[in-house]
């Protein structure tokens, strides 16, 4: 067994976050465990685990994007795996969680899919869970072993710095992420505000107003922890424009950006839309592995 002081840890790669992990392991030099994963036929996973975990905390990088009930599975596996192999410990490092914007239920007979999600991964052998910017903190008490949350946005906020945007305005696209626009003004050295905001629970459909902000001949940045199909940015970015601003970009830390999406928004007057590579696609500029890695280090020296 592992002496008290610094703990063995090897990084698992999951088969939806691989040079995601392989950035963290050379960050960190946490030697990895490669993973076999295969689909069948009939759309069934095949997880195996190649390498020694026995005695050992293993870090399981996987990330639940879309198709996200495949992604789950594949994380479940690989915990019961690692476990089954004489594993310690289970961290889950999911940089995207799927199903945590259900975190209560909104209308009669609905399932509070996160704590669903949690008691799964409990079930499988998960023993902690590392995420990044979950859609509500308080999704994290659903989960019966501890779970914490980082947070991308100074990352983001540092990518437009280093391209000579400073004391842009940071904006949230409502109140209720208007911690999210203050971590990004703390690095941009701006100004910070948000948007009002209403959805409608049936539809899904929201309506914003942009009273009571300046930002006439400004650069704004719209920062949010996920754009899903784009409406939210779409009609931010024309309330900007009619309120005459200089330059508007986004940044989201999960671009799910589904359908045309991607479209729509840089259709809208947005200029370039950045994300994280939680969700890894060609708006991926910005790397979640120096934030990851900084967790992973105190795993190892805890």
């Amino acid at each position: 067994m592992c002496k008290e002081g610094k703990q063995k840890v090897k990084i698992v790669l999951g088969p939806a976050s691989q040079e995601l992990g392989e950035k963290i392991s050379q960050l960190t030099s946490i030697p990895i465990v490669p993973v076999a994963s295969k689909m069948f036929p009939d759309g069934e996973s095949y997880i195996r685990i190649e390498g020694n975990m026995q005695d050992e905390h293993v870090a399981i990088v996987q990330t639940t994007c879309a198709p996200q009930d495949s992604r789950l599975m594949q994380l479940a596996f690989m915990a019961a795996a690692a476990k089954r192999n004489k594993a310690r410990k289970v961290t889950a490092v999911v940089p995207y969680l799927a199903y945590a914007r259900q975190d209560k239920s909104f209308l009669p007979g609905e399932n509070v899919s996160i704590e669903t999600v949690a008691h799964m991964l409990k079930a499988a052998g998960v023993d902690a869970l590392v995420t990044v910017n979950i859609h509500a903190e308080s999704a994290l008490k659903k989960f019966p072993f501890p779970a914490k949350t980082l947070s991308a946005i100074p990352l983001l906020a540092e990518y437009f710095t280093k391209k000579g945007i400073k004391k842009a305005f940071a904006l949230a696209p409502d109140k209720g992420a208007m911690y999210i626009a203050e971590q990004a003004q703390s690095v941009l050295q701006g100004e910070a505000g948000h948007l009002e905001k209403q959805r409608d629970r049936y539809t899904g459909q929201t309506s914003q107003t942009g009273k009571g902000l300046n930002v006439k001949g400004q650069t704004v940045i719209i920062f949010d922890d996920i754009i899903s199909t784009g409406g939210t940015i779409v009609g931010a970015a024309k309330i900007l424009r009619e309120l005459g601003v200089a330059h508007v970009y986004t940044a989201c830390v999960h671009g799910l950006l589904i359908g045309d999406a991607e479209k729509r928004i840089l259709d809208a007057g947005v200029e370039e839309i950045v994300s994280t590579d939680s969700v890894p696609s060609h708006v991926s500029k910005v790397s979640l592995a120096p934030l990851i890695a900084k967790a992973l280090k105190a795993l190892k020296s805890g």
